[in-house]
């Protein structure tokens, strides 16, 4: 803190007396640090003000009258990992802009910003422009570049850790390095919730040195205290689900306790979870009570309405995905609901923190498991936040396949020597151990595409000019380049548009507002006249016309819900070990619901409860198979990954193997073979099938195999810029792109293996689709601590898992009903009753 508290101009000092209100400590130190010109990272929980303290030092700097320019007179950027919320912080800060009587400019750059605006703000930007990484990555490619920020004073990071652990992460740190080289003076101040590690943040606001040692110059001004949040479990007089992720069962509870609110956002991890919860809502809707829906597959226009609405307080509650994490302030949210298990610890916190949006004031939340091990996961989540424990990993070595992607866009803006566009790179946090070798490799790949497809002139991106710099090769390189910059890489979209029922001839009518984009995985699996939920609404198949769905308004019971790619979090390794510790303490479960607790108690009974840190492995026959249940509650991925080398395995074994099935607490794998007989006979040992050395040949041999590895090398493809999706009036599609990296991908795999992007796939590999970094832990972990446990039957424990074994796509109530009847039988068939 410094010695003597800053002054504010009059003002400034005004607005916050009318307000009585008196600048916090923390506000007070930002614009010390400012005035010292000392990047800074703040560290505050939710509703401490840090966004006016993020922008408290512009607002004291450009009130004090007009400034020199020598650029185009941007002063402070301001970088948001949503949407959303940089709408949300320009609402906020225009009020009191206009209130303070500054006059201070300020716009909004997003993905939904018209062509036009965006291309006046590159010649007549504000003094204060909102925008995303993706859009700074595409101010930075164009030739003006250094004009348009050569005045910039001020970068302001908001909700850093939520942009750190990602590949936008990786963009955005490689983009501060070039902002940092066109404005040398600039200063940076990074707001961030709670975190377990700040020094993984501070490296962001200052440039790196050596790769051995990051130097952190920046300072840390942290905010203690706040609130302890409340946080319950739903109590619902309906029996839980033993699995399903929807929680309908709890449907009239969550309405129940919306309508006893004046706002209530109700979380969710999808978009498919988001659609289904929002069509229920409204079933048990009688009071008829204004509920809008958010995710980010819905149109900008329909998102921008609902936001509206909220800041207006003319809803009462809100289905939403992270499109509504982060730091917005939608004003008085007075219940945060979040259905299924939220994954982690930290992302809880976060969501939680919507409500009562004041640091003086407990944040309010209910969860609400979707099955039975849900309400375990649960009750650690709760027990995680009520402790302020945090999870989130911040630390992340940078993607090749993202610098590969930052130097074309460099090249995109003007020629550049490789020596120096290599020290800027590794003054990039994430990138500051990145070896000369691995960068001219990534040259290499930007200017030829590497070995085996140099002899293809489409993949020659960049060539050396007279004077040694290396340029791009075309001008449409650079147009094409800006039509794909960034690291999102969704599914392939089309676009839904609302039309009337079809004619008199069968032909769907056209015409009618889009209501936005689901898969085209979805729809090309639909039947003819299918209905299904989007945008809120139960709307019927029509017809399909090049990258748009026809669809027409329709009444169902079941209709289907469409799924998307992504969301899909594992449970992190923290919420796991709460998970594992809490079944193997039988003095907690009297505090479970009660039909888990009599769950536990009859694995119990007819199995074993694992200790913490042992895996519990159950074999036992079952309809003319022999069934392997693992236990290992990693995740859904990790056990995916687990599953397939767990099935080749046993195939050399003798067990027969027929298939497996995972979720994100235990696997199963079946077969024809008597798994607990080749264990007894010594022919099949668990240490031997569950040793780390399956990382090695037949992780290998598998993913020569997978399609999942074909998967992860598509997206590293499209971000690298091997495979362009976008091009001039046109998409291609999603099976265009999966046939060109596919081909690409084989033809690397024979003759160029050691590939710049087979190494960038790798990498995504071990901590995404395959979690095999989380995998090689577990196998770590259990060595010397696997429980067996042969059975006659099944066990208790083991019912969610088998009851997801070739599950129909039934859906809505009929779909509860199915399981319903299945679990009975099976309980019933481990008691031995039948």
């Amino acid at each position: 803190m410094p010695a003597e508290t800053p002054t504010l101009p009059p003002q400034i000092a005004t607005w916050f007396a009318r307000r009585g209100w008196t600048p916090r400590a923390h506000q007070f130190a930002l614009l010390e640090a400012a005035r010292q010109r000392r990047s800074t990272l703040l560290i505050a929980p939710t509703g401490a003000g840090k966004t006016l303290a993020g922008f408290l030092p512009s607002l004291v700097a450009l009130g004090g009258g007009v400034r020199k320019k020598a650029g185009a007179g941007l002063f402070t950027l301001y970088v948001s990992p949503l949407k959303a919320l940089a709408a949300d912080v320009e609402r906020n800060l225009t009020q009191p802009i206009d209130e303070m009587g500054l006059k201070i400019r300020t716009e909004t750059r997003t993905g939904d910003t018209s062509v036009a605006r965006r291309q006046r703000q590159r010649v007549r930007p504000p003094q204060i422009l909102l925008t995303t990484p993706e859009q700074i990555a595409l101010l930075l490619s164009h030739p003006d570049a250094p004009y348009l920020f050569g005045d910039l004073d001020t970068i302001i990071l908001d909700e850093l850790h939520a942009l750190s652990p990602s590949k936008r992460g990786d963009l955005l740190a490689l983009d501060l390095a070039r902002l940092r080289k066109l404005a040398p003076g600039v200063m940076t101040i990074g707001l961030s919730a709670t975190v377990a590690r700040p020094s993984e943040l501070r490296g962001y606001l200052v440039t790196q040195t050596e790769p051995e040692t990051v130097t952190l110059l920046s300072d840390v001004v942290t905010v203690a205290g706040g609130a302890k949040p409340e946080i319950s479990i739903l109590e619902t007089e309906n029996d839980i689900p033993w699995t399903g992720h929807t929680a309908r069962y709890a449907m009239r509870e969550v309405y129940d306790a919306i309508r006893a609110q004046k706002l209530t956002l109700v979380f969710v991890n999808t978009r498919m979870q988001a659609e289904f919860a929002f069509q229920e809502l409204w079933r048990a809707n009688d009071d008829n009570l204004p509920i809008g829906l958010h995710h980010g597959s819905l149109d900008a226009a329909q998102r921008k309405k609902v936001e509206a609405a909220m800041a207006a307080g003319k809803l009462r509650a809100v289905v939403a995905t992270s499109t509504l994490d982060l730091g917005i302030d939608w004003g008085d949210v007075d219940l945060v609901i979040h259905l299924g298990a939220p994954k982690g610890a930290s992302r809880f916190l976060q969501r939680i923190g919507r409500a009562n949006h004041r640091l003086d004031e407990p944040s309010r939340g209910i969860l609400v498991p979707g099955n039975r091990f849900e309400v375990l996961e649960c009750r650690a989540a709760q027990q995680a936040a009520e402790a302020g424990a945090q999870d989130a990993v911040l630390a992340r070595a940078g993607g090749l396949d993202v610098l590969a992607q930052h130097v074309l866009g460099m090249a995109c803006q003007a020629p550049f020597n490789p020596d120096t566009l290599y020290a800027e790179v590794r003054s990039a946090l994430p990138y500051a151990g990145l070896t000369r070798r691995q960068f001219d490799r990534t040259i290499e790949f930007v200017s030829t595409g590497g070995y085996a497809l140099k002899a293809y002139d489409r993949f020659a991106k960049l060539k050396p000019a007279d004077d040694g710099l290396l340029r791009v090769a075309n001008p449409r390189i650079a147009q094409q380049y800006r039509l794909n910059v960034g690291t999102i890489v969704d599914t392939p979209m089309l676009k839904v548009r609302l039309v009337s029922a079809r004619g008199s001839k069968g032909r769907a009518r056209q015409g009618g507002r889009v209501l936005g984009e689901i898969s085209e995985g979805f729809v090309e699996q639909l039947p003819p006249r299918a209905t299904f939920v989007f945008a809120g609404e139960v709307l019927r198949f029509e017809a399909l016309r090049d990258t748009e769905v026809f669809v027409s308004r329709a009444s169902a019971e079941d209709p289907m819900i469409p799924s998307y790619d992504g969301g899909k979090f594992p449970m992190s390794t923290h919420l796991a070990a709460r998970v594992r510790a809490m079944l193997a303490n039988p003095s907690a479960w009297p505090g479970l619901p009660m039909p888990v607790a009599n769950w536990l108690n009859l694995q119990a009974e007819r199995s074993i409860i694992p200790a913490p840190d042992d895996v519990l492995v159950e074999t036992f026959p079952r309809g003319g198979r022999h069934f392997l249940v693992a236990y290992p509650f990693e995740g859904r991925l990790a056990h995916q990954t687990l599953g397939m080398l767990l099935t080749r395995r046993l195939d050399r074994a003798g067990a027969k193997p027929l298939g497996f099935v995972a979720n994100d607490y235990a696997l199963s794998v079946w077969g024809h073979g008597d798994i607990s007989g080749l264990i007894a006979d010594g022919r099949l040992s668990l240490a031997e099938l569950f040793d780390e050395d399956m990382l090695g040949d037949d992780l290998d041999a598998w993913l020569a195999e997978s399609s999942i590895m074909k998967r992860t090398f598509r997206l590293a493809a499209v971000i690298a810029g091997l495979i362009e999706r976008r091009h001039p009036g046109k998409v291609k599609s999603g099976r265009q792109v999966t046939m060109s990296t596919d081909l690409i991908y084989d033809v690397l795999r024979r003759h160029d293996p050691g590939h710049l992007l087979l190494e960038a796939a790798w990498a995504d590999a071990a901590t995404g689709l395959l979690d095999i970094r989380r995998l090689g832990e577990f196998l770590t972990r259990i060595k010397d601590r696997i429980r067996h446990q042969p059975l006659t039957r099944l066990s208790p424990l083991s019912v969610p898992i088998l009851l997801e074994i070739g599950q129909e796509q039934v859906f809505g109530q009929a779909r509860d009903a199915v399981l319903r009847d299945a679990a009975d039988l099976l309980i019933s068939e481990a008691m031995g009753d039948i």
